[in-house]
């Protein structure tokens, strides 16, 4: 089960890196384009208008996907931000029960969103709403893999809590198994 987990914790990471890579490579070629466009004006007297139809939909559409799709793999690297000033103050166990109070209220808050998001995304497919771009892209084709990296997020919390009650460290801390040291 933790190959599986670590895995899909992985793979969901990967997604991410493959989105940020399209975004500079849907913005390069945009640059690329521009640069084109102010030569051909600079030597005709007149630019062509050279222009990828609706990139700063699809680079928004890919920020939200990769922003989403890190979230679990993030987590379980200990990428994410903690507040330690209140925990590095509480004695061991209080600690102990803070984190499992903390990751507790996470994926409860993790769940109801994904929950929400899979149904906002039955509804965009259900009625077909569109993007208003210039490209008119179906809404639940980059609402997708927003959903699933909230998924892929409640499932690493709950990986989490499991491993913290029954007494192994946080993933984050160091100590616990850590996905970037294989």
């Amino acid at each position: 089960m933790r190959t599986t987990l670590d895995f899909i914790y992985r793979a969901s990471g990967g997604l991410a890196a493959f989105f940020i890579f399209a975004i500079v490579a849907l913005v390069f070629a945009q640059v690329c384009l521009n640069l084109a466009d102010k030569i051909a004006a600079a030597v005709t007297g007149n630019g062509v208008g050279l222009t990828i139809p609706s990139y700063a939909d699809f680079t928004g559409f890919f920020l939200a996907a990769s922003t989403f799709l890190s979230l679990a793999y993030a987590l379980r690297a200990g990428g994410h931000i903690r507040v330690t000033l209140l925990l590095g103050r509480l004695p061991k166990k209080a600690q102990r029960g803070f984190e499992i109070f903390v990751v507790t209220v996470a994926l409860a808050m993790s769940a109801y969103a994904s929950w929400y998001l899979i149904l906002l995304v039955y509804e965009s497919f259900e009625y077909g709403d569109r993007s208003s771009g210039m490209v008119s892209v179906p809404l639940w084709l980059p609402q997708l893999p927003v959903a699933l990296g909230l998924i892929i997020l409640a499932i690493a919390l709950l990986d989490e809590l499991i491993g913290l009650l029954r007494g192994a460290p946080a993933s984050w801390d160091g100590k616990g198994e850590s996905l970037l040291s294989e």
